[in-house]
């Protein structure tokens, strides 16, 4: 494949002036602005910015795409991809391909998902597996494989062992691996699922709930219709291994209902595991039929909602549904389906070009690794893995088109979500995405040839064709004439980021709520102030509203001023006359929203990403019925949310004496007199500050904090991102800190006592602080204790600030934060993710 030297951009932008454009185009959406710079804007690995607002990375793609569409008949002008995706309106490339297409700064991969083999269960195997996991993430993708292929506890071997340790050991391997792997400001992510033929699957299902064990990724169990009927009827279930043999090495039978309950019991508790309904997912796998070709269906990706065979990958795509409603929110409002089908057949072409985009990525990896100076006997599981995605990309052309907004296009018609008649339009929306989708697929066939591999004959048994087939006899025939581009087409992914910047619900999800409530500090003596309540400390604030996008625009549909502030009644009623009245994903029908994810499913060749929220006081019993309601309708998976349940992680309730607590830390008790450091530079209220980070393993051991950069501070140059922290004594035989770091002649420089350089206050709190970090305590859990802090004197407030943005940083991914709550929504269940924290409910983010 020829490919063209994308070309570099030379203008730079200050994050001041990327942050100011970009808060203007989503005119004064601060998260929006914030997420768009620090996660899309085109930037280098020194982090300067290429780009000033969406507008810009909108041209660089539709310039990519319409490069590709050239090698084809009847391309589509740089102007016409540019009117579809500009300003998040109608076609919204998701993640991967948002960051890397026309990215010359990085070589990494246009796919958001992978999943990778997991051939036999030697070591050699494993640590196989654990090495195409760390290079997939590495170039941005998300990973899954299955651990069904590993042995369970107790089986022999034939070494020192004598007998196999199981599946769990091997699980915090590779989540270890998945929090290891730096991936532009943020952690890998990672999907490990076992089969329930498995007889290690219970010890699977108990992993994640003791505290701090597997953290690094999702789990999910692959559930068969054998094991459901045994469940339902109350009935015993074999296990065995090799999972699938008709001649086991190892069998055992137990009562299914145990483990169900098993099951049940810990999503209730913490969210985990997942439910993968295997039966159902192989058996309208389309890509399945080709099995015989290495395309057997094995896990899915760290979402769920993209099954795959190994080394197959996907990139995602979301259409906007809100965009095609006509007269949004009156009574003339009406949903557009013949713009709709036009742009879904002009998204799958897109998706198709960006496979192009994607193999052009591959090679170019391949020819990073092959100049790499390591030895080939080092690099070649790396260039095997690629060699083998470049392979199935080829043959497959797998896409993955989604939407999101599907509750405001809902509210927009004037629907109630949950609601019958609200579903119902729900399917006949992705059954048309559908078939428009399929018969793109057939028409780009024409004119590019088809998927390699293509054989109806093949496809002649399964339920997903023979349901198109059905529906739309002529779209048949003619794939029966002409083949299908791509192996498989459809999903729906969360939608995160994407619907922040689209400004909708999420999704397939309902709005999470109308409105939220922030406050203000006021002047108590200012004429116009409204004071709605006075804290502990006699400050006075106002309460006022945010309101989501969807909502603020049906309100001045209806003649409401969105920049007034509502009293509590007067928004609570307005709530009643809207739409979204009984429709937020706290109100909605749980056993409705199942139904209709099960519906929507026959139309959704891959999978779905959804959540069950539940309320925090629901039973277990109820979360058993959901799952069990998501089998019967068709569901390929669930996935339960009880408000809270991730703090509800088993531990140990043995107390432990304190001078074995001690022992447990991961740091020497004794400071080394040398430590590695790093430099974090933030700025609190306009002023510059800087934090020295002693190091031990990478992990924080002690932090010094102050002001830096100007009179009063430590002058550092820009360029000094590390050093050493030396401790030293003075000539009165006091302790002191020096820092040391290279110039850029390359000799050593040394700023000494930094003891001495900060202030008194700082210097205190900051050994304190440094205490709690060598002696084990989490990290989160310091932020926590740093955040929690009372301090009447406002300085020493904005070091405080400081010192927890410096050490948020080092937080793990997936983290709970204590006593804080979301500024978009007010729940409480917020974990850290790449240094920021974000809302599980509603999907919000704040750095900082």
């Amino acid at each position: 494949m020829s490919t063209k030297t994308t070309r570099i951009p030379h203008k730079t932008y200050t994050h001041q002036e990327a942050y100011d454009s970009s808060l203007a185009y989503f005119k004064g959406d601060d998260l929006a602005a914030q997420v768009w710079v620090n996660k899309y804007a085109l930037k280098d690995s020194d982090g300067n910015l290429y780009e000033l607002n969406p507008d810009e990375m909108h041209k660089r793609i539709a310039r990519e795409i319409h490069r590709i569409e050239k090698r084809y008949p009847n391309p589509m002008s740089e102007k016409q991809v540019y009117d579809l995706i500009k300003n998040f309106t109608y076609i919204v490339p998701q993640g991967s391909p948002m960051a890397g297409i026309g990215n010359p700064f990085q070589v990494g991969s246009l796919s958001n998902c992978f999943v990778i083999g997991s051939e036999g269960d030697s070591y050699g195997g494993i640590f196989r597996s654990d090495q195409e996991q760390v290079q997939l993430m590495k170039r941005r993708g998300g990973v899954g494989h299955d651990l069904s292929n590993i042995r369970p506890k107790g089986s022999p071997v034939k070494n020192s062992a004598l007998t196999s340790t199981g599946l769990v050991p091997f699980m915090e391997r590779f989540s270890n691996s998945t929090r290891e792997v730096a991936q532009d400001g943020r952690r890998g992510a990672l999907m490990l699922s076992v089969s329930i033929n498995h007889p290690d699957a219970s010890d699977f299902i108990d992993a994640k709930m003791e505290q701090g064990k597997v953290t690094g990724a999702n789990v999910s169990v692959r559930i068969d219709d054998a094991f459901m009927k045994a469940v339902a009827a109350g009935s015993d279930y074999e296990h065995k291994f090799p999972i699938h043999s008709t001649d086991p090495t190892y069998t055992k039978t137990a009562p299914a209902q145990e483990l169900w309950q098993k099951i049940v019991h810990n999503a209730w508790k913490s969210a985990e595991p997942g439910i993968l309904f295997w039966d159902t997912i192989i058996r309208e796998s389309v890509p399945d039929s080709y099995a015989d070709q290495g395309f057997k269906t094995v896990s899915t990706n760290p979402c769920g909602e993209i099954p795959l065979c190994p080394y197959d990958s996907c990139r995602l795509l979301a259409i906007n549904l809100f965009s095609y409603v006509e007269q949004p929110f009156t009574e003339q409002a009406r949903f557009d389906f013949t713009k709709f089908k036009t742009h879904i057949g002009a998204a799958q072409r897109i998706m198709d070009d960006i496979i192009d985009l994607e193999l052009e990525k591959v090679d170019a990896i391949l020819r990073k690794i092959a100049s790499d100076p390591e030895d080939d006997s080092i690099k070649r599981v790396e260039r095997e893995l690629w060699e083998q995605i470049k392979e199935k990309a080829q043959q497959g052309r797998r896409t993955g088109i989604g939407i999101t907004a599907e509750g405001d296009m809902l509210a927009a018609l004037g629907l109630r979500y949950g609601s019958d008649v609200a579903n119902d339009f729900s399917v006949e929306v992705h059954k048309t995405l559908t078939l428009a989708a399929y018969r793109a697929s057939v028409e780009t066939a024409k004119e590019r040839g088809a998927f390699p591999i293509f054989e109806l004959e093949k496809e002649k048994e399964n339920p997903f064709i023979n349901r198109l087939k059905t529906a739309d006899p002529e779209l048949y025939f003619e794939m029966s004439e002409h083949g299908r581009r791509n192996i498989a087409l459809l999903t729906i992914a969360p939608t995160g980021t994407t619907s922040l910047m689209t400004q909708t619900t999420s999704g397939i999800e309902p709005v999470f709520l109308p409105y939220y409530k922030r406050r203000r500090k006021v002047n108590p003596n200012d004429s116009n102030a409204r004071v709605d309540f006075v804290d502990e400390v006699g400050d006075s604030w106002e309460e006022y509203a945010v309101f989501h996008h969807r909502f603020s625009q049906w309100m001045e549909v209806n003649g409401y001023n969105p920049d007034k502030n509502y009293s509590s009644e007067e928004l609570q009623a307005m709530v009643a006359e809207s739409p979204y009245y009984r429709a937020t994903s706290n109100d909605v029908d749980w056993l409705s929203k199942v139904r209709l994810q099960g519906a929507v499913q026959k139309w959704v060749d891959h999978s779905i990403s959804v959540t069950i929220n539940l309320p925090n006081d629901v039973s277990e019993a109820l979360v058993g019925e959901l799952y069990l309601e998501a089998w019967k309708v068709g569901c390929k998976g669930i996935t339960v949310y009880r408000d809270g349940s991730r703090t509800g992680v088993l531990v140990a309730d043995t107390p432990e004496k304190e001078e074995e607590t001690e022992s447990l830390s991961p740091f020497p008790t004794t400071r080394p007199k040398v430590l590695e450091a790093d430099v974090v530079r933030f700025q609190n209220n306009k002023e510059k500050w800087i934090a020295f980070i002693g190091l031990v393993d990478g992990q924080p051991y002690e932090i010094f904090t102050g002001l830096g950069d100007d009179e009063d501070g430590i002058l550092l140059p820009r360029w000094v991102e590390g050093g050493l922290i030396i401790k030293n004594k003075d000539e009165d035989g006091k302790t002191r800190y020096d820092f040391q770091f290279k110039n850029k002649r390359g000799y050593k420089t040394t700023i000494e006592g930094l003891s001495h350089m900060f202030e008194p206050a700082y210097w205190n709190y900051a050994k304190l602080i440094s205490g709690t970090l060598r002696h084990g305590m989490a990290i989160e859990s310091v932020v926590d204790l740093v955040n929690s802090l009372q301090l009447d004197d406002q300085n020493i407030n904005t070091w405080k600030n400081g010192v927890a943005r410096a050490l948020k940083r080092y937080v793990a991914n997936g983290a709970k934060a204590k006593n804080q709550e979301c500024d978009n929504c007010q729940s409480k269940n917020l974990i850290y993710q790449e240094g920021c924290l974000s809302c599980q409910d509603c999907g919000s983010s704040k750095c900082g």
